[in-house]
């Protein structure tokens, strides 16, 4: 195991490696609960993806990923589906009326993976983190912390959307609303779903200030907990002839794919949103945990091991498509058992069978209630948010493509609105200023931000603002 894991170059033993992983796995846990409901839309089965069938291939893909991080690259990173791709996944299928079913999700992800793969083995990848500003990344990143927010507060009860018209709405249409109208209201804090759901963003609150390892997972635990005082969870299900403790393997979607059915109006900036978000966020957690665990000390070693690190996560993209689940990636998490001394593969495969043993756990996980995995969201979002730090907002060139992709996201309910303004405003802007002549610095425009702009007024012109 020390030969092939270089435990004793890279500074490690087992026992710390094995430490690690298990820390990487509570930190990242709650994605067990949380990734099923997203994509289930709370239980509901709106989405029609059934709660089971999205834990087991979570879980499983989450595993097999991971172990292959370990094992090939020898890379302590975990993977699992990724928060705000899992939504924008759930929001497609719930707001376009029929047009897309899970089956299609399901294949614009593979699509995206493939896309993703063929991006990675010719570099092109790289040339497109350069392409695109540092302000837009980390705007990306806030922008979809407050959208999973939103829809932590939308599906806790905390935020209720309605509109005051004077006329009736029919359902599943785009309505204009007046300035006199209101549509976001706080929601009643006499509903037992409500006041759960604020216990649990407070005791998740509590763990992470007081620096709790696995915060979030046992913040849901004890909101669950909580939930069955309040007459919210029913243990019996546990005991019930129906429960079984063997995951059922017959329940998961294999390869459901719907290829002929994709060929529609807005699938192209389907998939492209979903090569585009999991392109800068797999890019961002790679480099920077290989930084903390002092990989990149060496560059040009460093640079070949996150290729490859990039290339196990470009195929985990497909890999959670073809078991039933939203795009597979780094997970940035896997800095918590890098903090714990991981260094090697061994805390990712670690984490791996951590996630497979996960398996024989779905009774208990259907029992966590919508509200606690709510406040999950909710406190996910703060940690996206942080990035907004990064930004220069004292330069307009930068701060205005930055906010418009970050309040679009959340207000549009549209991942996909808030990329596509602010790289088109950032082109506009950007060429402007050196225009004019009046800046002291010339502002970088690559060649591909021009392509990028040119193909998203085509996308409105020709698909428009609600396809």
């Amino acid at each position: 195991m020390d030969r092939f894991f270089k435990l004793k170059q890279n500074g490690t033993t087992v026992r710390t490696e094995i430490m690690a992983g298990i820390t990487t796995f509570m930190t990242m846990a709650y994605i067990l609960a949380v990734n099923p409901d997203v994509l289930s839309a709370f239980k509901s089965g709106a989405t029609g993806g059934d709660w089971t069938a999205i834990f087991l291939a979570t879980a499983i893909a989450a595993g097999v990923m991971t172990i292959a991080m370990g094992l090939f690259v020898n890379f302590p990173v975990a993977l699992a589906p990724g928060m705000g791709l899992n939504a924008y996944f759930a929001t497609i299928i719930l707001t376009s009326q029929g047009k897309f079913t899970f089956s299609m999700a399901l294949t614009a992800v593979f699509i995206s993976g493939i896309i993703f793969i063929i991006l990675t083995v010719t570099k092109i990848r790289q040339m497109l983190l350069v392409a695109v500003p540092d302000g837009l990344k980390h705007a990306i990143t806030v922008g979809i912390g407050l959208f999973i927010a939103m829809i932590g507060f939308k599906n806790s009860g905390i935020l209720t959307v309605a509109v005051e018209a004077g006329n009736d709405i029919k359902a599943h249409q785009f309505t204009d609303v007046l300035s006199f109208e209101t549509v976001f209201h706080m929601g009643s804090l006499e509903d037992k779903g409500v006041i759960l759901t604020i216990v649990g963003i407070l005791l998740i609150s509590i763990l992470m200030v007081l620096r709790v390892r696995g915060a979030i997972l046992f913040g849901i635990l004890l909101t669950t907990i909580v939930g069955y005082f309040m007459g919210m969870v029913d243990l019996g299900t546990l005991t019930s002839d129906k429960t079984t403790w063997v995951p059922d393997m017959t329940k998961l979607r294999f390869a459901d794919f719907d290829f002929p059915g994709i060929m529609t109006t807005g699938i192209i900036s389907v998939i492209a949103t979903f090569t585009f978000v999991e392109l800068f966020d797999t890019f961002g957690t790679m480099v920077g945990t290989a930084s903390r665990a002092g990989i990149m000390k060496n560059k040009e070693e460093g640079n070949k091991r996150v290729g490859k690190a990039m290339f196990v996560d470009a195929v985990g993209v497909s890999g959670g498509a073809l078991v039933g689940t939203s795009t597979v990636t780094a997970f940035v998490e896997s800095a918590a058992g890098v903090a714990e001394g991981g260094r090697t593969g061994l805390t990712a495969v670690t984490t791996g069978v951590c996630f497979l043993l996960a398996l024989f756990l779905a009774p208990i996980a259907m029992l966590i209630p919508g509200s606690a995995t709510a406040a999950a969201l909710i406190v996910v979002g703060v940690l996206m948010v942080q990035s907004i730090r990064e930004i220069d907002f004292s330069d307009f060139v930068y701060a205005i493509p930055a906010f418009l992709t970050i309040v679009l996201m959340p207000f549009t309910y549209n991942i996909a609105n808030g990329i596509s303004f602010g790289i088109f405003t950032y082109v506009i802007l950007a060429a402007a200023a050196n225009l004019s002549g009046k800046r002291e610095k010339k502002y970088s425009i690559h060649w591909l931000m021009w392509v990028l702009a040119v193909l998203i007024v085509l996308r409105y012109v020709f698909i428009g603002s609600q396809g």
